[in-house]
């Protein structure tokens, strides 16, 4: 690992302390989406909620949705999304 942190260092030309912020802050966005997925496909938020939850568009969560051949859609939470755009 500590080779691949040096290696990182050298690429993107930054610091120790900078680069593990930058690499802390990638996989924790990482996460966000991961968790967010999860919680839609297994009916727990809706798509524009876990989308707000993870930081992007509901067209990107849709997608990273559609990626892992997953579905969100239900009745109730198709008119739950539709409802927090009229919002």
């Amino acid at each position: 690992m500590e080779a691949e942190l040096e290696s990182y260092l050298d690429a993107e030309g930054v610091d120790r302390s900078t680069a593990v912020r930058q690499l802390l802050a990638e996989q924790l966005s990482t996460w966000r989406k991961e968790r967010a997925v999860e919680q839609v496909v297994r009916g727990e938020m809706t798509l524009s909620a876990a989308a707000e939850m993870a930081g992007v568009d509901v067209w990107t969560l849709a997608a990273l949705v559609r990626d892992r051949e997953q579905s969100w859609v239900d009745s109730e939470g198709i008119e739950a999304d539709i409802e927090s755009f009229d919002a």
